[in-house]
């Protein structure tokens, strides 16, 4: 049975900085592509970076992009989320994600497998 925890969260305020990390179980971790999804209250879930099990190559929403840096490590079943330079806008909960195939790496509906997400709350 597939598991992923998250942890990390936590409320900072702007220009702060936060990582997250999410512990997987019940699969080969290095057989799967990673992603980080946030959901603000009101809003859609939205990707916020991936990583390919492939080629470990990383990829980002615009919005984060220069502030957040994913990363893995296949030997400790973790996925990492380095998060700086923090704005309040960054306010959601963050979830973690695992898929076997590529594809939208930023479309939730091909991610089988999420965690039950950490809370990030940045204030102005």
């Amino acid at each position: 049975q597939v598991q992923l925890v998250e942890s990390g969260g936590g409320s900072v305020q702007a220009g702060g900085s936060l990582r997250l990390s999410c512990v997987a179980s019940g699969y080969t971790h290095s057989t799967y592509s990673m992603a980080w999804f946030r959901q603000a209250p009101g809003k859609e879930r939205e990707g916020v970076a991936a990583m390919s099990r492939i080629s470990d190559t990383s990829y980002y929403a615009d919005s984060v992009k220069g502030r957040f840096t994913i990363s893995r490590d296949n030997a400790k079943n973790t996925l990492s989320l380095q998060m700086t330079s923090l704005k309040p806008e960054d306010t959601a909960m963050y979830y973690c994600a695992a898929k076997f195939l590529g594809g939208n790496w930023f479309a939730p509906s091909e991610y089988p497998y999420w965690g039950q997400g950490t809370q990030v709350t940045v204030s102005s």
